[in-house]
């Protein structure tokens, strides 16, 4: 029994969670309109209610006074016989008026529409009530009882019962129920219909989100909603679901891209492997001539191995699965080791290296080892003979910052935004050959970013900087759980070539 009675109340409940927001927002509106009608028209009708009340008892007293005035002036057996009359001549008129006066004995003395009252009000009563309701058909009386003195020699008492027909009132108070109640539906439904037509107007920019929502595909994300009409709130929801299919499209379209240089890219090592493999095939060969085949081919294939693996390092980077340890990092120590690494080639161009002062950050290592890597090695492939690659670090206020400039043919203008961009390449002036898979920018701003940092570049005046803005104290935990990287081994197990970042 209790299940289903809590099935029943899941039920109801349900039923009004399946309401729709313009029907709910109806129903408030409704609902509101109803507490605030009745609670004005409950304090009308009070106010109403209590003015009449006070209106019956002051023509109540002011009968009573008349009364006490002609008793007052009733001072003799003479002038007691001539109170009736003079009672009479005063409440001639008053129909809404009943009065009963009587003795000590119970004797009426006077009476005038004696039978609105109730038959125990006629009979003597010990102890007189102040004053009563009651009714007599579809009439309404209130009614006092009070005790004079006649002013004899020997006072006598005389007992006054006065009753109002007070029906006009009771009538108007019903009145005013009946049409409270009638507004209060009418407003009701009147404040339904209204918020429903303010709902459905204001909710319409909602709709258009929906709309635009069932229209989404991968190949139609150029929807957007215009909200200008809109409220604040859902103006709100529309600029930030406007924003969301920016990010979605802009996110596709760099997925689409990456697809396409993935193809591109792989396809000239493949290309090559194909090539050499089929050449070797085509006839008999010497072992030595098999064996120079198979070196060309190992280098393609280290060429594609470099490739994954800076691929799969992004792709851990955009999910934030890059491990992120926070031991000291002396940056100073890994620009020497790496000069050291560079040394034969520089000199090979006739580059020369230097290094200018000393930070220490928190931190990944080999990641930012392998980010000042990719700085230097670009650095040293586009510098001419005779030309001078410096370091430059500094620390101050809570942050560090490398930079990494060298001499050399200036960026375009237009090429700048473009650096960090997945497989981008300058123009060939800037490359050379064209080697590389052009990642080598776009992991170390991953990396840089990955230590709660930036990376900054600008060429001008024939010297181009890239400037690493990193903080001297651990970055806060972004993957938590991540699995330490071992996609790319120590630059220092391998020896530099013509195109040492990939």
């Amino acid at each position: 029994m209790n299940d289903n009675r809590t099935g029943g109340g899941n039920r109801r409940g349900g039923g009004y969670r399946r309401l729709s927001l313009t029907a709910r927002l109806a129903l408030l509106f409704a609902l509101v309109a109803v507490v605030l009608l009745l609670g004005l028209g409950i304090l009308v009708e009070r106010a109403v209610g209590l003015h009449f009340d006070e209106l019956d008892a002051h023509d109540l007293s002011a009968k009573m006074a008349v009364i006490d005035h002609l008793i007052d002036r009733t001072p003799d057996q003479a002038a007691l016989d001539t109170l009736p009359q003079r009672l009479h001549d005063a409440l001639a008129g008053q129909d809404h008026i009943a009065v009963l006066v009587r003795d000590a004995d119970g004797v009426v003395v006077f009476g005038a529409q004696l039978e609105n009252f109730e038959p125990a009000q006629l009979t003597l009563s010990t102890q007189p009530l102040l004053e009563q309701r009651w009714t007599r058909g579809d009439r309404h009386f209130i009614g006092r009882e009070q005790t004079f003195a006649l002013p004899f020699p020997e006072p006598e008492p005389l007992q006054a019962v006065v009753a109002l027909d007070v029906s006009h009132h009771v009538h108007f108070l019903d009145q005013v129920r009946l049409h409270l109640w009638l507004g209060v539906a009418l407003a009701a439904a009147l404040a339904a219909l209204l918020g429903w037509l303010a709902a459905r107007q204001g909710l319409a920019p909602l709709n258009r989100v929906i709309t635009t929502a069932r229209r989404l595909s991968a190949a139609q994300l150029g929807q957007r909603i215009d909200a200008h009409d809109a409220p604040t709130e859902l103006r709100a929801l529309a600029d930030a679901f406007n924003g969301m299919l920016d990010r979605l499209e802009t996110s596709f379209q760099r997925l689409s891209d990456f697809s396409a240089d993935i193809a591109h890219e792989l396809r000239t090592p493949v290309s090559n492997l194909m090539t050499e493999t089929q050449i070797a095939l085509s006839r008999s060969r010497s072992a030595d001539e098999y064996r120079e085949a198979l070196h060309s081919n190992l280098e393609e294939f280290d060429r594609l191995a470099r490739m994954i693996g800076d691929m799969l390092f992004l792709a851990k980077a955009d999910n934030g699965l890059l491990p992120q340890p926070a031991e000291p990092v002396n940056l100073d120590a890994e620009a020497e080791a790496l000069v050291e690494f560079y040394e034969a080639l520089a000199e090979e161009k006739g580059i020369r290296l230097q290094i200018t002062g000393a930070a220490t950050v928190h931190g990944d290592r080999l990641m930012l080892r392998r980010a000042l890597s990719n700085l230097l090695s670009n650095a040293i492939r586009h510098t001419q003979a005779g030309g001078t690659v410096e370091i430059r670090m500094a620390a101050a206020q809570g942050q560090v910052t490398l930079a990494v400039s060298n001499p050399g043919p200036a960026i375009a203008p237009d090429q700048m935004p473009l650096l960090f961009e997945r497989f981008h390449r300058v123009d060939l002036s800037r490359s050379g050959q064209g080697e590389g898979a052009g990642l080598g920018l776009t992991i170390t701003r991953s990396i840089v970013e990955v230590h709660g940092g930036r990376i900054e570049a600008e060429s001008t005046e024939g010297l181009t900087r890239f400037t690493l803005h990193l903080p001297n104290m651990p970055p806060p935990r972004i993957g938590a759980g991540a699995e330490p990287f071992t996609g790319y081994a120590d630059i220092g197990d391998r020896r530099p070539t013509a195109n040492p970042s990939a």
